[in-house]
């Protein structure tokens, strides 16, 4: 017999909380190893996690709806018709979110031909009868027609408030009305567009409360029309049917043929075997920990899941500081807190945030109790730090401190004074550790920290792991920002900076205005949070066969990087205020011709203008789109399209060119000059492209256009300094000659091998004529088709890039399989593989994830199957330059050479070399390059040398 007390029912409306789950994650989707979207799985997972460690309901049941609602259909057979598709990635979820609740024996409900909606109600009706309060859970404001005293919405937390019950007041206070049932008649006006509820025409949500005041119901409102002026009286009495149908159709069934037996909806202890098995298939690995929490019913666990609860809490040593209060140390002259530093374990669960989350992070502000810490630091195998500072500019940011963890739940903060000389003095006792090479030292975003502990003479040897890049390698799509993954993974809140400092803007303050507590609760918590972060990305790392990729690739690199960004690139000002004066008068020029063929003068900064001269007055298209605004569209992509019909099209496109190089680089780039050595420093991210390929940031210096003469010569205003030279090494065609060393292509192989012109080659096996003989055009078409077939392009896009017809490319394209039938093979393979393991692998185990491959969409199929083939190309060039990188930075410090690495833009590195070294520089960087990699295709780097990037390339 079930205590009254106890009777607590919890309803849950499946497809709501599994939708709410997939949206809440629709911007960064949380994705497998092998690019499953498991965000519905964990969001449902999750909140029902959550819900049963918050609420602790003695009985819980999982409702889905089955089949179509005919009940509704049959009425009108519009019912929810305009709903768009299910996601896939909601359809793939069900049969898991299945799996899950059936392993915690939680039974799932619903009836063929009913909506949840109406067995949530028949249970929550009968539950009622049987003494029962019941929570239905869901977002759906429709259930608030089913509210009294016994039933009640419970709508969980989201990300912008905390969970939310709404029992009869508040449902009256919410619409204005006497009787939640009322919300059926306020349905019933207003009409549904999610449903596809028609309602009555004309009435909104303002005017439906108003009714709803003055008649009470939509019945009363039919019944006094006459009370009703003008068109909407006319709209209401002519929709009066609609109406009624509407009411019927928002109104809930509580009669649905469902039974209500008590027994059935108790709470029992899941199968955690089995729940286990389901989360380690979709690699949800914090979710057990919560769920087992949530229950704390150690005695239904096995002998063998004990001991992994066990191993996984050993960590907590809760029977040490079951009495230890979550606390900071006032100075760091306790030194008994350093006794015995393995007494000092971490006794936290996976809560919200700091403030209820057992913790222990103390500062250390005497060099005493500092040089403990030191030893103490100095006897782990890894070690988390992280750096506080007065900037995110690493050149001029000052040290305010330093965090230290090495276990879950302990961490120690480390002030540093406001005189350089004093944080000096401190750093100097860290260094042994910082430069012990058996320690391993963890951080996220680690080459911020290098870089500002480098400003200080500081060097960080040894086993590096950054937190950043390990989860980028793990998911590359995903967002890798410390908070957002101690929320994704941790399911805890880290507190925000903004709270401590001030929201940005001018009037932000830094980190050396926060509280000294409050600094060491903020800090300490970073290096915890990133340490727990290794715990979970180290693991995985191995088991997804990345480890390679990160510690011999990725992570030197970083070290290479650093030193890059540090060193910077000197910008010639007056060569780009000359650049500025030439390019305005060449946008004037362009302007004057843009209008004389115009007739007249417009703004051309206007999409708005530009379109009605276009369309309109020159009626360039007749069936020119329109954006949602209901201007015409004038993107670039729709110009070129266009170009061949007027003149005008080419000058519009050249003016827009020019205006982007005046403002994004020529007036742009002396603001990014840094004062302190007159050089431009950008930053390269390593966790930015999905492919592999680094990314220059702020500012950009890889999308400097280089096909065109005015692109070109902004280059020349990256110089050498006095008595060096600028180096440019680029590799040949890389690209092309990995499709041919991945595929095995003979025929394109042998090419390469013999020194051929690889475009001309294949222009006389697909024209069927001798080598010499090939055209400049055929060369031109075979060179499209050569690069076009890495991008996945077919005979429509290659027919408008050579102004062949779309029969005539897609035969060139067709000629081109038969020339290289094992690439065609190849292609197929890889887009087979994707379909299978959902990711795509470059030569170095880079993983692409590929969630679309197998969607019924066309189009978005398509380009998944584009990226399978791309990505193992682009994503190998990407790998083979950084290792190209990591070996030229070596056997530069082996020669002591002064020689600098300055910048890498895709397959091109850039240095800067004192004149005596540019020989030997030069025949180290292509020797470098060339044999990066042992391939059958060789790797040729043209290189070029001058006074500065433009005269070097």
């Amino acid at each position: 017999m079930t205590n009254s007390a106890d009777k607590r029912l919890y309803l849950i409306d499946a497809y709501a909380m599994i939708f709410r789950g997939y949206y809440a994650l629709i911007r960064n989707p949380r994705l497998t190893s092998k690019g499953l979207d498991t965000s519905a799985i964990f969001g449902f997972t999750n909140s029902l996690i959550e819900l049963i460690r918050r609420e602790k309901p003695s009985h819980l049941a999982v409702v889905f709806d089955v089949g179509k609602a005919s009940v509704r259909t049959d009425d009108f057979a519009d019912y929810k018709a305009n709903r768009s598709e299910t996601p896939e990635a909601i359809k793939i979820a069900v049969p898991y979110i299945h799996r899950i609740l059936e392993a915690m024996h939680i039974p799932i409900l619903g009836v063929e031909g009913y909506e949840a909606d109406d067995v949530i109600g028949t249970i929550a009706c009968k539950a009622e009868n049987e003494g029962y309060t019941t929570f239905m859970v869901t977002p759906d404001k429709d259930f608030a027609q089913l509210v009294t005293d016994k039933i009640k919405i419970y709508k969980p937390a989201s990300k912008f408030g905390d969970v939310e019950i709404l029992g009869v007041e508040e449902v009256k206070a919410k619409y204005e009305i006497e009787d939640p049932k009322q919300v059926i008649d306020f349905l019933a006006m207003m009409g549904d567009a999610v449903d596809n509820i028609p309602g009555l025409e004309g009435v909104g949500e303002k005017t439906a409360l108003k009714f709803l005041k003055e008649y009470g119901s939509i019945e009363n409102l039919l019944a006094n029309t006459a009370q009703l002026k003008g068109k909407l009286k006319e709209k209401i009495e002519n929709s009066a049917e609609r109406g009624i149908l509407s009411k019927k159709l928002a109104t809930i069934i509580c009669d649905a043929p469902i039974e209500f037996h008590q027994e059935q909806y108790d709470l029992e202890t899941p199968d955690f075997e089995k729940v286990r098995e389901v989360f380690d298939e979709i690699e949800f690995r914090r979710l057990y920990e919560n769920l087992y929490r949530a229950f704390n019913e150690q005695s239904a666990i096995s002998n063998q899941q004990s001991a992994v609860i066990a191993s996984e809490a050993k960590q907590t040593v809760e029977s040490k500081t079951s009495n230890l209060e979550p606390r900071i140390s006032q100075h760091g002259t306790q030194l008994d807190l350093f006794a015995n530093f393995e007494e000092l374990e971490q006794a936290t669960s996976t809560k919200k945030t700091v403030k209820d989350n057992d913790h222990l992070y103390q500062f250390i502000d005497t060099p005493k109790a500092q040089k403990m810490l030191v030893q103490n630091l100095m006897a782990q195998k890894v070690v988390c730090f992280d750096t506080e500072t007065t900037s995110l500019n690493e050149l001029e940011a000052e040290l305010v401190g330093m965090s230290f963890s090495y276990k879950k739940g302990l961490a120690y903060y480390i002030p540093l004074s406001e005189k350089r000389e004093e944080v000096l003095e401190t750093l100097e006792i860290f260094k042994p550790f910082f430069e012990k090479e058996v320690v391993q030292k963890v951080a996220h975003n680690l080459k911020f920290d290098l870089k500002v502990l480098h400003q200080y003479g500081v060097r960080i040897k040894g086993n590096l792991f950054d937190t950043m890049i390990a989860h980028y390698l793990l998911n590359p799509d995903g967002r890798h920002g410390m908070d957002y993954l101690s929320e994704m993974y941790l399911d805890y809140k880290p507190v925000s900076i903004e709270t401590l400092i001030g929201k940005k803007g001018k009037n932000q303050g830094t980190f050396r205005d926060v509280d000294l507590l409050e600094a060491t609760e903020y800090a300490a918590e970073d290096a915890d949070i990133a340490f727990q972060l290794y715990q979970l990305f180290a693991p995985q790392l191995k088991k997804e066969n990345l480890e390679d990729l990160f510690y011999k690739i990725e992570m030197p690199l970083m070290t290479v990087l650093a030193k890059m960004e540090l060193a910077g690139i000197s910008l010639d000002e007056n060569w780009l205020k000359q650049e500025s004066i030439d390019l305005e008068n060449d946008l004037r020029n362009l302007e004057k011709e843009i209008f004389e063929l115009s007739g007249e003068e417009f703004n051309m900064n206007s999409p708005r203008q530009l379109g009605e001269i276009l369309f309109e007055k020159m009626k360039l298209d007749p069936k020119a789109k329109k954006t949602k605004t209901g201007q015409y569209a004038t993107s670039e992509d729709v110009l070129q399209k266009l170009a061949g019909k007027h003149e005008i099209i080419k000058h519009i496109l050249e003016y827009r060119t020019y205006q982007k190089l005046k403002s994004t680089y020529v007036d742009a780039l002396p603001s990014q000059i840094d004062k302190t050595d007159n050089r431009v420093h950008t930053n390269f991210s390593q966790t930015t492209a999905a492919t592999g390929r680094l990314a220059s940031v702020n500012p950009n210096l890889q999308n400097i256009p280089i096909r065109t003469l005015r692109g070109q010569q902004i280059r020349g205003a990256f110089v050498s300094g006095e008595g060096k030279k600028i180096i440019s090494a680029d590799y040949s065609q890389i690209e092309l000659r990995l499709i041919a060393e991945i595929s095995g292509e003979e025929n394109m192989i042998k090419a390469f091998q013999n020194g051929e012109d690889i475009h001309a080659s294949t222009a006389a096996k697909l024209f069927g004529i001798p080598l010499e003989e090939v055209t400049k055009t055929q060369r031109s078409q075979a060179k499209t088709v050569n690069f076009g077939i890495i991008y996945g392009q077919g005979a429509f896009a290659l027919a408008e890039q050579t102004g062949l017809s779309r029969t005539e490319a897609k035969q060139l394209i067709d000629s081109y399989y038969e020339t290289y039938p094992k690439l065609k093979i190849w292609m197929a393979e890889q887009v087979q593989k994707a379909r299978e393991l959902g990711y795509v692998e470059t030569l170095f185990n880079r993983k692409r994830h590929l969630k679309d491959i197998n969607s019924a969409n066309f189009v978005v199929k398509a380009h998944a199957e584009r990226n399978a083939v791309n990505a193992p190309i682009q994503g190998s060039a990407a790998d083979i330059i950084k290792i190209a990188m990591i070996n030229i930075d070596k056997v530069f410090e082996k020669e002591k050479l002064k020689t600098k690495m300055l910048l890498q833009v895709h397959d091109e590195l850039v240095f800067e070399a004192p004149a005596e070294e540019v020989e030997v520089a030069t025949y180290l960087i292509k020797t470098e390059m060339e044999s990066a990699v042992e391939t059958q295709v060789p790797l040729l780097v043209e290189v070029g040398v001058g006074k500065n990037w433009l005269e070097a390339h």
